[in-house]
């Protein structure tokens, strides 16, 4: 039924909220970071426009060139091993093993936790010398392998990035719930059939949440890949000769020296790469044709 004058009319009112929202607290600063990114500006002195000298100054210095690396680097982690953790961790738990709902609980509590609550515990375990990490290794045997975790250029990201990546309750408790959803008449007849309980994963579990909160989940991770400040910040505030920056840590850092220029344009490169992750990510998953074939089933059914 085609929807009538007042149809539409209501439809606009409830939209209009949103929109308004939208417009005034994402697209109106977007465009100004924009316009600030080909200007040279203090925020105090009268901007100049400079061209595209800030992004070919951004791309020149090796400190931001770092940061992108290290960005995409925990994006892919986020999104290809943090998520297939909790996706392990959820379809376990789905299954109701004893003790689940305690193990569910242990898993995303640390989600209820500040973020530099846990990177200053973290750095607390990493310390040199009065660090957990380094007394467990000195009591097993394996002093000669103690170092300054953080301190040390060929470990201080991949410290930085590993202990992030085991906490997987927050995306653990989306694909649980999704799991629920999931009609038990499959596994019903998957176990009638012989299927295994691993075999009823891979085949059922995991094909029919792909589409929903696996995407979802996969988008999430790799979007706060590349938002990563907090812990960068408390551990290693981009240290050592800038091995663990991050994007948003430079752009902090231009902040700091009122160089809004460059902050403005490392906030663009952000920008860009976080669509680009969001664009192939939906490609992996093939959404775009997945739905193209879903409309020429319709029409032909319709014919």
């Amino acid at each position: 039924m085609k929807p009538t004058r007042s149809d539409r009319s209501a439809l606009a009112a409830f939209m209009a909220p949103a929109l308004i929202i939208m417009l005034v607290f994402f697209v109106i600063p977007v465009i100004y970071v924009v316009v600030v990114s080909f200007l040279k500006w203090n925020g105090i002195s009268t901007a100049s426009f400079t061209d595209i000298q800030n992004f070919a100054k951004l791309f020149n210095d090796k400190a931001f060139v770092r940061s992108v690396i290290n960005n995409v680097i925990w994006a892919l982690v986020a999104g290809f091993i943090q998520v297939p953790l909790a996706m392990v961790m959820a379809i376990i738990l789905s299954r109701k093993p004893r003790g689940w709902k305690f193990f569910r609980t242990v898993y995303f509590f640390p989600q209820v936790i500040s973020g530099i609550a846990l990177a200053t515990l973290w750095r607390a375990i990493y310390s040199a010398d009065t660090g957990l990490l380094n007394g467990l290794l000195r009591s097993v045997g394996l002093g000669s392998v103690a170092r300054d975790w953080l301190g040390t250029v060929d470990t201080a990201f991949p410290a930085v990035l590993i202990y992030w990546v085991f906490y997987v309750g927050y995306y653990m408790v989306i694909m649980m719930a999704d799991i629920t959803t999931i009609d038990t008449s499959y596994y019903e007849a998957a176990t009638i059939d012989g299927a295994s309980d691993f075999q009823q994963a891979i085949y059922i579990t995991i094909p029919l949440i792909k589409r929903t909160s696996l995407l979802t989940c996969i988008t999430l991770a790799s979007v706060l890949g590349l938002r990563q400040f907090e812990q960068v910040y408390m551990l290693t505030n981009g240290g050592p000769a800038n091995t663990t920056s991050t994007m948003v840590l430079y752009m902090y850092k231009k902040l700091q020296d009122t160089n809004y220029g460059m902050a403005s344009a490392s906030a663009v490169v952000l920008i860009i790469v976080g669509v680009i992750f969001i664009v192939c990510i939906r490609a992996l998953f093939n959404i775009g044709n997945d739905e193209v074939r879903a409309q020429k089933k319709v029409r032909r059914a319709v014919k």
